[in-house]
C-alpha cells in the first residue's frame, strides 16, 4: 500500500465523509421570490435570474430587496458554493424602474422640511447600496452573465459580481447622467476598480455612452464574450461547476481575500490573507487536495464537506 493511500483512506473514507457532512450540512433554504427566479442549476450551483422579463427586467422595489434577501441566504447556504446571476428575457436590465424613481421624485418636491426629507433620502440611497452590496460580501463567488442590454442599476448591480461574461449583443451604459443625477449605487466606486481606467470611467459615466461587448472585453469589464446567451450560459455553468468542485474553504478564503485586498493597501492584504490561513491551512481540505494531487491513478476529484 503506497504512502499516499494510507494518508488518504481514513480522510477519503465515506464512512468519515458522511459524518462530517452530517455534522456540517444545514436543511435546504427555500427562496421564494416574485422578481427573481432562483433554481439549483447543478450541485451546490445555484442560478439567481432577474425575472421582470415584460418590463424588461427594470429594478424595482420588489426586485431590489429580493437581491439582498436571496443573496444574503446563499452566503449562508451550505448547499450553495457558487452563484450564477442571470437575466431572462430580451435583455439583463433597463436600469431602474421609472415609476420608483418617480415616488422619490414626489418625496423630493414635497413641502416636508429640507432636513427631513434629506435624512430620508440618505436612509433610501444606503438601503439600495446595502442590499447590492450582498453580492460583493457574499462569500461564494457570483459569475455575472450578461446579454443585451445593462443599462444605468444594471450595471450597479453588475460591478459586484467576482466574473462577468456577456454575448456579442451586449452592451452597457452608465445612464444616469442623462437622468440629471450621479450614479449613487456602486458604479462610480466600483467600475473604476474593475476597469482599471479611471479615464475610461469617466468617458461613460460622463457622456452616458453605450459600450459594446468587445471594448468591454478588451478594458476588462467582461472575461469573455460569446456569441449566443446559450453558449455563455453553458459556459457559466461548467465554470460554477468547476468552482464548485474545489475546497469551499479555498474557494471562499481566496474571495474575500482578493475583495479584502481590492480596499486595502498590499501590507494589510498580506497580513489578512496571513491571520486567515493561520487557521484555514489546519482544515482537513488542504491534506484532501494534497493527496488527490500526489495520486494520479485517480481522476476524480476529492468531496469536500460543505462549510
Amino acid at each position: 500500500m503506497s504512502l499516499t493511500t494510507k494518508l488518504c483512506r481514513p480522510l477519503l473514507s465515506p464512512r468519515f465523509i458522511s459524518t462530517t457532512t452530517t455534522r456540517l450540512m444545514s436543511d435546504t433554504t427555500a427562496y421564494n421570490c416574485k422578481a427573481l427566479n432562483v433554481t439549483q442549476a447543478a450541485p451546490f450551483v445555484f442560478n439567481v435570474e432577474l425575472n421582470r422579463p415584460n418590463k424588461m427586467n427594470a429594478l424595482n422595489k420588489a426586485m431590489w430587496e429580493e437581491v439582498g434577501e436571496v443573496f444574503t441566504k446563499l452566503d449562508r447556504d451550505q448547499e450553495c458554493r457558487v452563484v450564477v446571476l442571470s437575466a431572462a428575457g430580451k435583455m439583463f436590465s433597463s436600469g431602474i424602474d421609472l415609476s420608483d424613481l418617480s415616488q422619490l421624485a414626489s418625496v423630493v418636491y414635497s413641502e416636508d422640511d429640507i432636513a427631513r426629507k434629506s435624512m430620508f433620502m440618505y436612509q433610501n440611497i444606503r438601503h439600495l447600496q446595502d442590499l447590492f452590496t450582498t453580492i460583493e460580501k457574499c462569500k461564494k463567488p457570483v459569475i455575472g452573465c450578461v446579454h443585451n442590454a445593462c443599462v444605468g442599476a444594471g450595471v450597479d448591480l453588475i460591478t459586484t459580481t467576482d466574473i462577468r461574461l456577456c454575448t456579442t449583443d451586449a452592451w452597457f451604459c452608465v445612464k444616469e447622467v442623462d437622468m440629471g443625477l450621479a450614479a449613487d449605487v456602486g458604479t462610480l466606486q466600483r467600475l473604476p476598480k474593475v476597469i482599471g481606467s479611471q479615464s475610461v470611467v469617466s468617458d461613460l459615466c460622463l457622456t452616458a455612452r453605450r459600450m459594446g461587448s468587445e471594448e468591454a472585453e478588451r478594458c476588462g469589464l467582461v472575461s469573455t464574450v460569446f456569441q449566443t446567451k446559450e453558449e455563455m450560459m453553458n459556459a457559466a455553468m461548467d465554470m460554477a461547476t468547476m468552482i464548485a468542485a474545489k475546497s469551499p474553504v479555498a474557494v471562499q478564503g481566496t474571495k474575500m481575500n482578493l475583495v479584502y485586498s481590492r480596499e486595502h493597501s498590499v501590507e494589510e492584504g498580506l497580513d489578512q490573507v496571513a491571520k486567515w490561513n493561520m487557521t484555514m491551512l489546519q482544515s482537513e481540505d488542504l491534506m484532501k487536495s494534497a493527496m488527490a494531487a500526489m495520486d494520479k491513478s485517480n481522476t476524480e476529484p476529492p468531496e469536500f464537506a460543505n462549510l
